[in-house]
C-alpha cells in the first residue's frame, strides 16, 4: 500500500537526487514545531513506516496532536532502528529464537522466518569477572577466565551470528555495550540505500539510554519484547509526557559529571517521571561534552525515566568527529536534521518546544557527592558522608539504615594479611572499583582519576594491599589515552590496574574478597563498604559481604581506597599520612577541570578511536578460533546446564486459549517497596546451598564451576531456581532477609523455589504482594520469565517500573496495581488469605476488576495492559507465543 506521506519525500542533496528523506516539514502542520524533539523521532518513524498495516495514518496524527493527548493514554507505535544486546540477555534472546524456530517448524511454518530484519548488535560485555586484580597480567588472566567458563556460551553466540542475518556479535575483550555504541556503533543518522532518517533503537539492557546523550532516541527493553521488534513487531507504547529539564549555570570547577548526574538521578526521582520521556535544554547544556551528557542519560534507569534526550548539537557533531566517523557521513547528518528541524541550537530558546512540565538545574549549585548506600538515588554530598554513614549504622533495617546496636559503631576487628597486621570496622572500604560505562566512557573523569592517581603518588599516599582495587575501562580506547597521557603507571601503583574489558564490578562480577577479608567481617558482624563508579549499588548486587555500596566519581573512588574508610570527612580530615609525617588533605590532590581537560585535549584524539574500533570484531583472537555449526535449526545438547531448550511454547498450538479466572490462588511472597529485578532474579554468584547449586551439583559440577546466575541465563532449569534467590530479599512471611518463604498450608519455612514446586505440584495458582516501584532495576526480563516458571499468574503491586511491566505482559503475568490510595496495609491483607482474580471476557486497556478473598473481603485493582495490544499478547499467552502464530501462518 502506498505511503500517504510520499508526497513529502525530497533528495537531501540536489547534487544527488537518489538521497532522499521525509521532510517533516512539508507536511504543512504549525504542531511540528512545537514537539518536543524527542517526540519528532516517534513522528518521523511512523510517517516512514505508514502503510496501514503497521502504523496508521490516525498514528500520526496522534503524535503530531501530543499536546493535547500526551497524557490521556494513548497508544502509539515505535518501530526502532535497530537494537543491541548484551550476552547476559543475548544469551536467553538467542536461545528463544533458536526455540521459536523448532516452534515454528512444529505448527508447519517456515523456521527461518525467525529473524532478525533490523541490524542487531550483540556485545559480550557481562561474562569476565574479577578474579585477579592488582598486577599487570590480571587483564589476561580474567580474559583467559573468563573462555574457560563460558567457552558454551561463546560457541552458542557464534552459532547464531551464523543462523541469523543481520545479526552482528562484538567479541569479549571489546568493551562494554553502551559505550561501544557511543563511540563506533551509533549513526546518528540512518543511510539505508539512499534514503535518510534518525538512528533510533532499544536494548535489552535498561542503561541503553546512555546513547539518548548523543541525540539518539533509545532505551531499554526486557529480551522478549526486543526480540519481536528484531522479528519486524513495532513497540506499541503510551504516547509518553515529556518533562523538560532546564539546565541553566556553569559547574564549580571541582565537580564532575558524575556529581552531575547523582543530583539529577536524586532530582528526578522526587519530581516523578517513571514512564515519562526527560528531554535536556537551556543554555547549561552546552556548558556540557557529549561524555558528560551520556553519563547523565546513562542513569536514566536510575531516576525512572523511560529516556533522557539530549538533541543533537554542533558538539555532537563535533562529537562524531572526535571518535573518528567518517566525514562525508558527518556533513550529511548535520543536513538531514537541520532539514527536518531536529538539529538543537541550546542558546536559542526560540526553539525550545512545549513541555508537559519544566523542571530546573543550576549547575553552579552542584557538589561533590555519592549515593549510597543501598540505591542510586540516595545522594550524600560528600561532606556529610561520614556524619551519614555513621547516622546509617543505628537506623532501622531499611534504605538508609543496618540497625547495629549503638555499643557496637565503634567495633574493630584485626587481621594478618601479606604478613602484616590491619584492622576493620564499620564503613572499612574493601571494594574500589572504577568500572561502568556510565563513568569509563568519560575522558575527563578518567584523566580526572589518573590525574589524582599521579599527585597522590608523588606525595607517597598508598592503598591498603587488602582493599580489592580494580579498573575495568568500557573501550579499548580508555587504556589508550591512560597510557599516552603518562597517568597509567600512577594508577597501577594504587592498585588500579586494567582487569579486563567489561561491566564486572557494577554488576556484581567483582569476584572473591581475600579469605582473611571476609572472616574479620563475618566475626564481627561488620557493615563493610564498596565504593565503585558503577550505576547501581542495591543490596546483595556489587558483592554479598558489602552492606554499604557508594556511587562515586572515579576520581572519589581512589580517594576513598588511599582513605580506607568511608567515615571520613574529606574537608576536615586528611586522606592518609604520608612516610615524611605530612597529612595529605584531598583539596591537596584533586585536579581541576582545567587541568583535565588540557590534558584531554592533548591526548583524547580521532586517530586513537579508528585504530581501537576499525579491529574490534577480528583482534580477539580465542573468538576466532572457536568452531561452531551452521545449521539452521539447533541441535540441543541434553545433558548442557548452559544451553537448554526452554519449555514457554510446548504445547503451544494455533488457536487461542480463552483466558481462565485466577482461581484461590496463594501468596508466594509478601514484599515490600523497591523490590528490584536483582532481587528478583540475581545475576551474581550461585550460592552453594541454593536450588540452584543443588541443581548443578546433581549434574556433576562443583562449586568452582556455577559460574553465575546471569552466565546460566540460557538454561530454564538454573534460572528458575534462582528466582527470588537474592540473600537481601526481604520477605515479610519471614520478616527478614533471605530467599525463602513460608508454605502457607503447612506452615513450613523453605527456599523459594521449594514452596514453589510445591504448590505446583499440587496444583495451586500463585501470586507475588508487593508494594511501590516493584521491578526497579536492570531490564532483564528473566525477573519475569522466573516467576513465570514457578507458576505465578499476577503481581499485585502499588506501582511498576516500567520495563519490568512490560517484561510481566510479556510472560502473560498479569501486573495488578492497587487502587489509588490502598495497599496491602490500608485494605488489611496479611498475605495469608486465598485470591481470586475475576478476568471478564471482554477485557480494555487499565481497566478495573474485582478481587475475591477467601474471607470474604472483595476489592478492585487495575489491570496493567495499557494498550490493546498487549491485550493481545495476554490472550496469546505472551508475545513470544503472538509471534510464533504470526511466523506460522502461510
Amino acid at each position: 500500500m502506498t505511503n500517504p506521506y510520499a508526497h513529502t519525500i525530497e533528495p537531501l542533496d540536489p547534487q544527488k537526487p537518489d538521497h532522499k528523506f521525509f521532510n517533516l516539514k512539508k507536511i504543512k502542520d504549525p504542531r511540528y514545531d512545537q514537539l518536543p524533539f524527542s517526540i519528532r523521532v516517534l513522528l518521523e518513524s511512523a510517517v516512514r513506516n505508514c502503510d496501514e498495516f503497521l502504523v496508521k495514518k490516525e498514528d500520526v496524527e496522534k503524535i503530531l496532536n501530543w499536546k493535547v493527548t500526551q497524557n490521556q493514554t494513548v497508544e502509539v507505535p515505535f518501530r526502532p532502528a535497530r537494537v543491541i544486546l548484551q550476552d547476559f540477555t543475548g544469551v536467553p534472546a538467542v536461545v528463544d529464537f533458536a526455540a521459536m524456530r523448532d516452534a515454528v517448524k512444529k505448527l508447519q511454518g517456515d523456521p527461518e522466518k525467525i529473524n532478525p530484519v533490523c541490524p542487531a548488535d550483540l556485545v559480550i560485555d557481562h561474562s569476565i569477572q574479577v578474579d585477579f586484580n592488582r598486577k599487570s597480567d590480571s587483564v589476561q588472566k580474567n580474559q583467559d577466565l573468563e573462555f574457560e567458563r563460558n567457552k558454551e556460551r561463546f560457541e552458542f553466540l557464534k552459532w547464531g551470528s551464523k543462523a541469523f542475518q543481520n545479526m552482528r556479535i562484538i567479541p569479549p575483550g571489546s568493551g562494554i555495550v553502551h559505550q561501544v555504541n557511543l563511540e563506533y556503533l551509533a549513526r546518528v543518522v540512518f543511510d539505508q540505500d539512499g534514503f535518510f532518517y534518525p538512528d533510533s533503537l532499544v536494548g535489552t539492557d535498561s542503561h541503553t539510554t546512555m546513547i539518548d546523550g548523543l541525540g539518539v532516541l533509545g532505551w531499554g527493553v526486557g529480551g522478549i519484547e526486543a526480540e519481536a521488534v528484531m522479528l519486524g513487531q513495532p513497540i506499541s507504547m503510551v504516547l509518553p509526557e515529556v518533562i523538560g529539564y532546564k539546565l541553566q549555570g556553569t559547574p564549580n570547577k571541582f565537580i564532575t559529571s558524575t556529581d552531575i548526574v547523582l543530583t539529577v538521578t536524586k532530582h528526578l526521582r522526587q519530581v516523578g517521571v517513571v514512564g515519562k520521556f526527560v528531554e535536556f535544554f537551556g543554555p547549561g547544556v552546552a556548558q556540557l561534552s557529549i561524555a558528560d551528557r551520556a553519563t547523565i542519560a546513562n542513569m536514566c534507569p536510575e531516576y525512572g525515566a523511560t529516556a533522557a534526550f539530549f538533541p543533537v548539537d554542533h558538539i555532537s557533531i563535533q562529537y562524531l568527529k572526535q571518535t573518528g566517523r567518517d566525514m562525508e557521513n558527518l556533513r550529511y547528518i548535520e543536513k538531514y536534521l537541520k532539514a527536518v528541524g531536529m538539529f538543537r541550537d541550546y542558546s536559542n530558546t526560540a526553539q525550545d518546544p512545549q513541555f508537559t512540565q519544566v523542571v530546573e538545574l543550576d549547575l553552579s549549585t552542584v557538589v561533590p557527592c555519592c549515593s549510597g548506600p543501598k540505591r542510586p538515588h540516595d545522594k550524600v554530598a560528600v561532606s556529610d558522608m561520614k556524619q551519614d554513614f555513621e547516622a546509617c549504622l543505628g537506623t532501622k533495617q531499611g534504605f538508609k539504615g543496618f540497625q547495629v546496636a549503638p555499643e557496637r559503631h565503634d567495633v574493630r576487628v584485626p587481621f594478618q594479611f601479606n604478613g602484616a597486621e590491619y584492622s576493620l570496622s564499620h564503613g572499612s572500604v574493601v571494594i574500589a572499583a572504577i568500572t561502568s560505562c556510565t563513568n569509563t566512557s568519560n575522558p575527563s573523569v578518567m584523566l580526572g582519576a589518573g590525574l589524582l592517581a599521579q599527585k597522590a603518588v608523588q606525595c607517597g599516599l598508598s592503598v591498603k594491599p587488602y582493599i580489592k582495587t580494580s579498573l575495568s575501562p568500557g573501550s579499548g580506547v580508555v587504556t589508550y589515552y591512560l597510557k599516552e597521557s603518562g597517568v597509567m603507571d600512577f594508577l597501577s601503583q594504587l592498585g588500579f590496574e586494567v582487569v579486563g574489558y567489561g561491566c564486572m564490578t557494577c554488576i556484581g562480577n567483582s569476584g572473591p574478597l581475600p579469605e582473611q577479608v571476609v572472616e574479620a567481617i563475618t566475626q564481627g558482624d561488620l557493615v563493610a563498604a564498596g565504593v565503585l563508579s558503577g550505576n547501581r549499588n542495591f543490596e546483595g548486587r556489587v558483592h554479598p559481604n558489602t552492606r554499604a555500596n557508594y556511587l562515586a566519581s572515579p576520581p572519589l573512588v581512589i580517594a576513598y581506597a588511599i582513605a580506607g574508610t568511608v567515615r571520613i570527612d574529606f574537608e576536615k580530615e586528611p586522606l592518609a599520612v604520608n612516610s615524611k609525617g605530612k597529612e595529605i588533605f584531598l583539596r591537596d590532590i584533586w585536579p581541576t577541570r582545567e587541568e583535565i581537560h588540557a590534558v584531554e585535549r592533548q591526548f583524547v584524539i580521532p586517530a586513537m578511536f579508528k585504530e581501537v574500533y576499525e579491529k574490534v570484531e577480528k583482534v580477539n583472537e580465542r573468538w576466532n578460533a572457536l568452531k561452531a555449526p551452521s545449521d539452521k535449526l539447533y541441535t540441543w545438547n541434553p545433558s548442557s546446564t548452559y544451553i537448554k531448550s526452554p519449555p514457554f511454547f510446548d504445547g503451544l498450538t494455533r488457536e487461542l486459549q480463552t483466558p481462565k479466572p485466577i482461581t484461590d490462588a496463594y501468596v508466594l511472597l509478601n514484599l515490600g517497596d523497591s523490590v528490584t529485578t536483582d532481587h528478583i532474579s540475581p545475576a551474581g554468584n550461585i550460592a552453594r546451598n541454593s536450588p540452584a547449586a543443588r541443581y548443578l551439583t546433581g549434574h556433576g559440577l562443583t562449586a568452582r564451576e556455577f559460574n553465575s546466575y546471569g552466565s546460566r541465563r540460557g538454561n530454564d532449569a538454573v534460572m528458575a531456581r534462582g528466582t527470588f534467590a537474592n540473600i537481601r530479599l526481604f520477605n515479610k512471611f519471614i520478616n527478614k532477609q533471605g530467599p525463602c518463604t513460608l508454605y502457607l498450608p503447612t506452615g513450613e519455612t523453605m527456599d523459594v523455589f521449594d514452596a514453589a514446586e510445591k504448590y505446583q505440584q499440587a496444583g495451586h495458582s500463585l501470586l507475588i504482594l508487593a508494594g511501590k516501584e516493584y521491578g526497579s532495576g536492570s531490564s532483564r526480563d528473566w525477573a519475569a520469565k522466573g516467576p513465570f516458571l514457578l507458576g505465578i499468574k499476577a503481581v499485585l503491586a502499588e506501582s511498576y517500573e516500567r520495563i519490568h511491566r512490560s517484561n510481566l505482559v510479556g510472560m502473560g503475568i498479569i501486573p495488578l496495581e492497587y487502587l489509588p490510595g490502598d495497599s496491602a496495609e490500608s485494605l488489611g491483607l496479611t498475605g495469608r488469605e486465598r485470591y481470586t482474580v475475576m478476568i471478564p471476557p471482554q477485557l480494555t486497556p487499565r481497566m478495573t476488576v474485582d478481587i475475591k478473598l477467601d474471607t470474604g473481603k472483595t476489592f478492585q485493582a487495575k489491570m496493567r495492559f495499557d494498550t490493546d495490544v498487549e491485550l493481545t499478547y495476554f490472550h496469546h499467552g505472551g508475545i513470544l507465543n503472538y509471534m510464533i502464530r504470526k511466523m506460522s501462518e502461510n
